[in-house]
């Protein structure tokens, strides 16, 4: 069954489906009417639908029922990533999507070898939103995680007052055996709450970085004995916090 993240909410029971999602739903599926699908609103509310009509420039679903699942993690988790090489940003978005991401906030960090574009800023970021739209259909979420372009240091210390708990995953944190930081915050979260995640690049991050997330309120935590990928760790985080909020309860 197709999912479709539909840009309006339902007009007497009927959604209007245009562009990219019309495209892969004629094109790529080639679906008839009478065919489903689910579609999702800009509330998260979901639904099954029967294709009622098929044009040119869209595509009319009709609501047969609404669903009440919710696929969401109870707290509201952002993960901030040092720009890494390559297309290790990608994977971050499209993984982190399916292990119950919220938002995705880029930054550029001392070691980052890689330098930000910033002519090449709204192609990228458009991209990276793709990826996460594709990811949520795929692994049936009912929002699509808001991925932000890349900012500084500075800029992410200025977002990071919107959270109610912050943490920077430390290597040197894992290395002399720090095991209880993360798992605490996690205790003392209740459902509604929101948490940031800081994660460096390939070189991890600088002295001076620690320290200003320090002075902003960040905890410093280790993610277990084994020294983690720029890649890796935010995805074993998402999955720690899923087995605490969802698999334990």
């Amino acid at each position: 069954m197709q999912r479709y993240f539909v840009k309006h909410r339902a007009n007497e029971d009927r959604f209007f489906i245009d562009e990219n999602d019309r495209h892969h739903i004629v094109k790529v599926m080639r679906m008839e009417i009478g065919d489903q699908i689910i579609c999702v609103d800009p509330d998260g509310r979901q639904a099954l639908c029967k294709l009622a009509e098929i044009t040119d420039e869209r595509v009319v679903a009709d609501v047969v029922q609404w669903k009440e699942e919710d696929s969401e993690l109870p707290i509201s988790v952002a993960i901030a990533s040092g720009l890494p090489k390559g297309d290790k940003l990608e994977w971050i978005i499209q993984k982190g999507t399916e292990l119950g991401a919220h938002q995705f906030i880029p930054y550029t960090a001392a070691r980052s070898v890689v330098k930000w574009d910033d002519k090449k800023a709204a192609k990228k970021v458009e991209r990276w939103q793709k990826i996460a739209k594709e990811a949520a259909e795929q692994s049936h979420r009912v929002m699509v995680p808001e991925i932000s372009t890349p900012v500084r240091l500075k800029g992410l210390l200025e977002k990071s007052k919107e959270f109610d708990y912050k943490l920077v995953a430390f290597e040197e944190e894992s290395r002399s055996g720090e095991t209880s930081v993360f798992s605490a915050v996690l205790k003392k979260m209740q459902p509604g709450e929101s948490l940031l995640i800081v994660f460096g690049p390939e070189g991890g991050l600088a002295a001076e970085e620690v320290e200003q997330l320090k002075n902003n309120g960040f905890g410093l935590c280790g993610l277990g004995p084994r020294i983690l990928r720029a890649e890796t760790a935010p995805l074993y985080s998402l999955a720690a916090i899923s087995y605490h909020f969802e698999l334990l309860r």
